[in-house]
């Protein structure tokens, strides 16, 4: 594609991101003042530290939970939502930033597809997660916690795909692609970070990694703009927690990308896959817990008197 049109489609990406971003921080300001939901300064400096490390490379959706779970600061029947629409603004920022970086070097339908799909499986799953019973949730974000404790174990042992040196890939990789963001907008309601099954999705197509970040980073934020209004609108997140996080991501992902750009992150992910591997056991516990306390009420009602 020409250099004009990729500008182009950069700008056609760039401004409707930006009219979204500030459309969901006003619909998510107005939620606040409504429901008078003051922001807390734990999740404030929570949203800080995970959206951070999480322009850095680490991550945000496992370490919240895992904080979340550790301090009890949500109910488990709210963290997906929750989560969700505190990281949405810095994942709007984050966006931003790397397709402005790196978004001229991809292949445009790549690009666009991916982020289109995602859009469109995170729509359908904010209602889906909503009527989900709460010990589902728990074990599909136990599940998710064990399985990023072993992709970060397995980013510092070097075990992770390499990835390539690809801009596009085939028309049949492309649609294969497109098809799993859908998957993984799904699955983003349900707490399970996209960022990580991506970047060894297009590293084993032969991406090259760097690249991953803009389709990442931009189908994140058009889906979590579209399922978060979606979720204040049905009210059942926590929204003091919510905003905090915002307000605490947005200066955070913008001084980790332009002052700090890199720093070492392995001792980090050691101590963050601790944090989240005990998350996970709890919430699993608690999954299974309740889900035999319903078979037991269930079959006690179904005994006649």
């Amino acid at each position: 594609m020409p250099t004009w049109g990729v500008a182009t489609m950069l700008l056609a990406l760039l401004l409707p991101l930006a009219l979204a971003s500030l459309a969901f921080a006003l619909i998510l300001l107005r939620a606040a003042v409504e429901r008078r939901a003051a922001p807390r300064w734990e999740a404030l400096t929570l949203g800080a530290v995970t959206n951070f490390f999480d322009t850095l490379g680490i991550g945000s959706f496992a370490p919240t939970t895992a904080w979340f779970k550790f301090r009890k600061l949500v109910p488990d029947r709210l963290i997906p939502q929750t989560m969700l629409v505190g990281h949405s603004l810095p994942t709007m920022a984050q966006a931003m930033i790397f397709l402005v970086l790196l978004g001229v070097l991809i292949d445009p339908v790549l690009l666009v597809g991916c982020m289109i799909a995602l859009l469109m499986g995170g729509l359908l799953g904010a209602p889906l997660v909503a009527r989900t019973k709460v010990w589902v949730i728990q074990l599909i974000v136990g599940s998710a916690l064990l399985i990023a404790a072993a992709l970060y174990a397995m980013t510092n042992l070097h075990l992770m795909p390499g990835g390539g040196t690809a801009s596009s890939l085939p028309y049949g990789l492309t649609a294969v692609a497109i098809a799993a963001n859908f998957v993984f907008g799904i699955l983003l309601n349900f707490g399970v970070g996209h960022y990580a099954p991506s970047l060894i999705m297009f590293s084993l197509m032969g991406l090259d990694p760097r690249l991953c970040f803009p389709i990442m980073a931009g189908g994140g934020a058009l889906t979590v703009a579209g399922a978060g209004v979606r979720h204040i609108s049905m009210g059942q997140i926590d929204l003091r927690i919510a905003v905090a996080i915002a307000l605490g991501g947005v200066p955070a992902v913008l001084v980790a990308a332009f002052l700090v750009k890199s720093m070492p992150l392995e001792l980090l992910r050691w101590l963050v896959i601790l944090v989240v591997l005990y998350a996970a056991g709890v919430m699993l516990k608690s999954a299974f817990t309740d889900q035999r306390e319903i078979a037991s009420t269930a079959a006690a009602a179904a005994i006649p008197d």
